[in-house]
């Protein structure tokens, strides 16, 4: 069962007051609803263009058909879920109209309906906290996350970037829950590979006690 943040409710109630005072004519409210979120926009973008200049080129576009939609917001969702998934179409439209990327025919036919228990993860490590601080790690695994599939990127990005459950991440992409699960464990196995080899040569394990961090897909 999946458990809303501390102060979700209010922020929905917040939201939600501010949609109907724009859609009412307060066009100048629209930056008030929008405001927490564009850094969240603009590195959703970044993470699947992989190109700083696209990236803000999309998040401008995601923000402005996001105002020009909001009469079509139903509330049924977090306004920050609806809003990710108008930035990811904008973004897999310039990865189409550049030709850029391929992509991948993931439907729910290419690996059943979610009842195949996928093969188990291996290899699992803890880095320590400081060695995620460092630039050369939070490179590589910038770098592995940029080579993964369209439609592996979009659910890590979602999940481990973003941080959206389960359901958040379906109802953004507009695929079914299983498959959200099944291309996220497929997405974390890619990951594990391009990762342990590269982390074992940037980091090595020194006899220390301090905080550990888990990688998700370690």
């Amino acid at each position: 069962m999946t458990t809303s943040p501390p102060g979700a409710g209010l922020q929905q109630q917040r939201e939600t007051a501010l949609i109907a005072a724009i859609l009412a004519g307060e066009r100048e409210k629209f930056h008030d609803l929008i405001r927490p979120y564009e850094r969240q926009v603009y590195h959703t973008a970044l993470a699947l263009l992989k190109n700083e200049t696209e990236a803000e080129d999309v998040a401008q576009e995601a923000i402005l058909r996001a105002y020009r939609k909001l009469a079509s917001f139903r509330g049924d969702a977090r306004f920050s879920t609806w809003l990710l998934a108008i930035t990811l179409n904008e973004a897999r439209t310039r990865l189409r109209a550049e030709k850029r990327a391929s992509l991948d025919s993931l439907d729910s036919s290419d690996y059943g309906d979610g009842t195949v228990t996928p093969a188990q993860l291996t290899d699992w490590r803890e880095l320590p906290s400081e060695a995620l601080e460092r630039e050369e790690v939070r490179s590589l695994m910038q770098q592995a996350i940029a080579e993964l599939p369209v439609s592996f990127r979009e659910v890590v990005i979602l999940r481990d970037m973003e941080e959206l459950s389960v359901n958040e991440t379906a109802e953004a992409l507009g695929i079914s829950i299983s498959l959200v699960k099944v291309r996220l464990h497929r997405a974390r196995l890619l990951l594990q590979k391009a990762l342990a080899p590269r982390l074992r040569v940037v980091w090595k394990p020194e006899k220390k006690r301090g905080v550990i961090r888990r990688l998700p897909w370690f």
